[in-house]
């Protein structure tokens, strides 16, 4: 699958991302989609390269064929309670503040949401 995995996670996350933007496409009466802009969470467990590669498995013969797909990954952000915010970085992914030792909690990078559709 040109190096990636396909899950159904991702699969069904481009299917609800295309049905919304379908949605926004009949509200609108517009004839298609040309552009579809996501901001993920970089700790939502979505890979971003499978998530593009649903996407694009799904829209061939869909008023979205031919369409871009934008993803801004947001990064993951913590907060210690103690100290106040924290960094964290996912690939060394480490729940407790550097500065004191205790835990943070996950302020943002869950996120999963269509910022716009762009219609024809």
């Amino acid at each position: 699958m040109g190096g990636f995995e396909l899950t159904m996670h991702e699969m069904s996350i481009a299917q609800s991302v295309l049905d919304i933007a379908f949605g926004e496409m009949r509200n609108h009466a517009s004839d298609g989609i040309t552009k579809i802009k996501l901001s993920i969470g970089e700790f939502s467990g979505v890979v971003r390269e499978s998530l593009e590669f649903a996407f694009l498995a799904l829209t061939p013969g869909t008023p979205a064929a031919g369409a871009d797909i934008e993803i801004d990954v947001i990064p993951i952000n913590t907060e210690c309670r103690s100290c106040g915010s924290t960094t964290c970085r996912l690939n060394d992914l480490n729940l407790l503040c550097p500065r004191c030792g205790e835990p943070v909690r996950i302020t943002g990078g869950r996120e999963m949401k269509v910022d716009y559709v762009d219609l024809m």
